[in-house]
């Protein structure tokens, strides 16, 4: 079935990267949530008016909830495809990390919710009223979420969305919910241990509010600047590296302003005798390939490294070597030997990942120890920085 949604309403599915074949792919899995769970609430609410059930009354109202949720995320990627203007020369993707925060918070509400309603339950149990009817509705409801996970989960990895896949863990949620009345309405009227309901009641809720809080957190951290991740950082190395002339990478930045919308910046060194003319048209076509595969728009910064002078690529390799030996995770660039009479300057960068826990002062001086180790002239200068991406170009 989903397969088949794809194929009728996708007019371009196997290119999701494109922002009209991306937001198709959101207005289809918002709309066809919407009809599941409307379709779903007036069942229930049939079934729940026509045997008096609270339980299956409460579950009808979740599914409107859900599809309220949908219509977040069917704005959301509405508000995500507009155009930039001059208010936002970034464009408006980061509408889609605000409308999968929304559902993340609604999911938080639906667990504090069910458990106060559990917890009194359990301290205050009333019979379950039991119909085979309600039991045929429960099990429906159960087959047609887990479809509706599947579905938002397929369409959700297909375009990269945390607002589908916050969807689609909610509808895994709505499962367990559901599975709890349905198991409780049977149990109970087979045992008549009506506290039974509540006990179950307050387990789903748990589960719910530990899978809402952790779906908060994916959806808030793009909002708040997370790094880019290790395989971006590696496809962005690896590709830059393919080039001719190029000796390395460094000080290498990701902003990302919504799914599809992220700009990068980095610095590349060539030899300092390649002709300027040559670099500048190598880092030309390394920024227009970036822009025609993969949709990135990349601005690099050239630095020429002198490969002529002996000293200076000893020096090159043995601080690198220390670094590494130091902590993996240290790196260091943009090395310069300036000569003079009394003393003989050695400035470069000693790039910290951020959050390092170590002790900055020591590995600095421990670096600088090392340089003056190698001639008792060299005096040390260095810039100490924070890296912006994972260490994955470092190892």
């Amino acid at each position: 079935m989903t397969q088949f949604l794809i194929r009728r309403f996708i007019r371009h599915p196997n290119n999701p990267q494109d922002p009209a074949t991306r937001t198709a792919y959101g207005n289809l899995a918002s709309g066809v949530g919407m009809a599941c769970n409307l379709l779903l609430c007036l069942g229930k609410l049939l079934a729940g008016t026509l045997f008096g059930s609270i339980a299956i009354m409460a579950d009808a109202l979740n599914n409107l909830s859900d599809a309220s949720s949908n219509v977040v995320s069917l704005i959301g990627f509405r508000l995500a495809a507009k155009a930039p203007d001059a208010e936002h020369p970034y464009g408006h993707a980061r509408y889609e990390y605000l409308a999968g925060l929304v559902v993340s918070v609604t999911i938080l509400g639906i667990g504090f919710s069910l458990l106060k309603e559990s917890v009194v339950k359990v301290f205050h149990p009333t019979p379950v009223a039991f119909s085979w009817l309600s039991v045929g509705v429960l099990a429906a409801s159960i087959l047609v979420k887990l479809w509706m996970s599947g579905f938002n989960r397929t369409i959700g990895r297909t375009i990269g969305s945390e607002t589908l896949m916050a969807t689609a863990a909610d509808s895994r949620n709505d499962v367990l919910t559901t599975g709890a009345v349905l198991i409780s309405t049977v149990v109970c009227s087979l045992t008549g241990w009506a506290r039974l309901d509540g006990i179950m009641g307050v387990a789903v809720a748990a589960f719910i509010l530990w899978s809402g809080w952790g779906l908060v957190m994916d959806t808030l951290s793009p909002l708040l600047g997370e790094s880019p991740s290790p395989e971006l950082v590696e496809h962005i190395e690896q590709t830059v590296m393919g080039y001719p002339g190029v000796l390395g990478m460094h000080d290498l930045m990701v902003h990302d302003y919504g799914p599809g919308h992220q700009f990068a910046s980095l610095h590349i060194e060539f030899p300092a005798e390649t002709d300027p003319l040559k670099a500048h048209d190598v880092i030309d076509n390394i920024e227009n390939d970036f822009i025609k595969r993969d949709g990135l728009q990349v601005t690099i910064h050239y630095d020429p490294i002198v490969t002529t002078d002996a000293a200076v690529g000893v020096l090159r390799t043995r601080l690198m070597e220390k670094a590494r030996q130091l902590d993996p995770c240290l790196s260091i660039h943009d090395l310069r030997i300036v000569p003079g009479d009394t003393h003989t300057n050695v400035l470069f960068d000693l790039e910290f990942p951020a959050g390092y826990t170590g002790n900055k002062d020591e590995m600095l001086a421990a670096m600088c120890q090392f340089v003056h180790e190698q001639d008792p002239k060299y005096s040390c200068v260095v810039k100490v920085e924070q890296s912006y991406a994972s260490a994955a170009h470092e190892k």
